[in-house]
């Protein structure tokens, strides 16, 4: 197994501190997320996925799909991305040097969730990080359930920020779904990696193993970033 002393440098710029992610890997392969623990070069080469995802599809990261946005001042400020994100860094709930989640620790994902928008049931994400950590979905109910009932500079705050109506109670029925098992995704939504996170452990563990064969992949023609997760038909029956 890798560890910090053998993890190369890229893999502290692009994980951020990679016996941390080693850690919390090692704690999803315990809880049964994954079945093929990735290595730290896959999780890069998955690191490296979501900076294209962001470059050539940004569309579908912070903006909604379905929903309009809050009828306040800030919220119809706060729909353009470049005016959001400083407010984003300021509360603390983006970490642009840790893009797997990995890195953080639960309380910091909760903060994440409640003041990050998240397209559809892209949340599912950090929700089955946080399943892995005892109490933390517990934690982030009852934190989600106090926007959502409760009226104060806080909550305004926070549903505010998130731009979009409906965020919130949508985190909250989702998450208290999941208390039980319960994602609420669909089979092929359970195949998205950029939905679930079970689905973008799957698609790391399924990537070059090394640089050099990842250069060898990339020259052959066999190696894209916006390639989707590989599943085999024994598998599509099982999540159907």
């Amino acid at each position: 197994m890798e560890t910090l002393k053998t993890a190369a440098w890229h893999a502290h710029i692009l994980l951020n501190r990679p016996q941390r992610v080693r850690d919390a890997l090692t704690l999803c392969e315990s809880r049964g997320l994954v079945d093929h623990v990735p290595t730290l070069w896959q999780l890069e080469l998955g690191v490296l996925r979501m900076l294209h995802r962001m470059v050539f599809r940004p569309e579908t990261i912070g903006l909604s799909g379905d929903f309009a946005p809050r009828n306040t001042r800030r919220a119809r400020w706060w729909r353009a991305r470049p005016l959001r994100l400083p407010f984003l860094l300021w509360e603390g709930s983006v970490a642009p040097w840790d893009l797997t989640g990995l890195s953080s620790r639960p309380e910091k994902l909760i903060r994440h969730l409640l003041g990050t928008h998240h397209d559809g049931l892209q949340f599912v994400y950090d929700l089955q990080i946080l399943d892995v950590y005892p109490g933390a979905l517990e934690d982030l109910v009852r934190q989600a359930r106090r926007v959502v009932t409760v009226d104060n500079a806080r909550t305004e705050w926070l549903r505010d920020l998130v731009v979009y109506e409906g965020y919130h109670e949508t985190l909250l029925a989702v998450a208290e779904r999941a208390l039980v098992g319960d994602f609420a995704l669909t089979p092929d939504q359970a195949e998205d990696v950029d939905v679930s996170f079970s689905a973008y452990l799957q698609w790391c563990s399924q990537q070059p193993p090394t640089p050099r064969a990842t250069w060898r992949a990339w020259r052959a023609g066999t190696f894209r970033f916006d390639r989707p997760l590989q599943t085999s038909p024994a598998a599509r029956t099982h999540a159907a």
